[in-house]
């Protein structure tokens, strides 16, 4: 599975976000659709950037008892998503029942990945508002391993934890990773960030990228420095 890079269509409307994806012509970048796209669209979203000919990463990051989870994932089973998110905090438990609810009758099933920790929280933050007594790294890796046991195909996780992980679990568990800036863009509410370079360097299988494309005059210049960066 070769590197790609992810777009964030993290936009209130429909019109809005089709009006965007308008913009890359015959290119058919990788799109996440997120909880503000999905709760303000519903569900048709996903089916209708598919048909447009866009992989989908559909990052809803459930995390609830694992029943509920489980039934929530047999519901998103059928959309056509490429990829579904949920968090790693939820338990192996709940990670295993979501494998389940996700997996269709004929035996196949999207991709399903684990967040570990989000890339807006820093050790400090971690340690202090979550109770959490240890690095970020030793967490991320933790739920990490929790996330490959349960038979998962990867995490969310800052890019400056890729390669660790890849270290301890493999070059074929995915690292999907959020946190890209540019050196001379805006860090925003980021706190563990890298460039595309630099992810690339560390080992991410994707990067995901949203405001410095989606807020960017001519975001389209601004993907393909993204995809020069990182893929070629």
């Amino acid at each position: 599975m070769g590197k790609d890079v992810i777009i964030a269509c993290d936009f209130p409307t429909r019109e809005i976000c089709l009006d965007f994806l308008d913009n890359f012509k015959d290119r058919k970048p990788y799109v996440k659709i997120g909880m503000e796209l999905f709760y303000a669209t519903g569900p048709d979203i996903v089916r209708e950037i598919k048909a447009r000919g866009h992989s989908v990463f559909l990052d809803l990051k459930l995390h609830d008892i694992p029943n509920t989870v489980k039934s929530a994932m047999a519901v998103l089973r059928d959309l056509g998503a490429d990829m579904v998110n949920l968090h790693a905090a939820g338990t192996i438990s709940m990670m295993r029942e979501a494998l389940t609810g996700l997996t269709r009758p004929d035996g196949t099933r999207p991709l399903l990945v684990a967040v570990t920790q989000l890339t807006s929280t820093s050790e400090e933050i971690m340690q202090q508002e979550l109770l959490i007594p240890h690095s970020v790294e030793s967490v991320v890796l933790k739920y990490a391993e929790n996330a490959k046991e349960a038979g998962l195909d990867g995490v969310v996780c800052s890019p400056l934890e890729s390669k660790v992980l890849h270290s301890a679990l493999g070059s074929d568990f995915l690292t999907i990773t959020p946190g890209i800036r540019f050196d001379d863009g805006e860090k925003g509410d980021q706190a563990r960030i890298t460039t595309p370079a630099k992810a690339k360097e560390l080992g991410s299988d994707y990067i995901v990228v949203g405001r410095p494309i989606t807020r960017a005059s001519d975001p389209v210049t601004v993907y393909e420095r993204c995809v020069n960066d990182f893929v070629e």
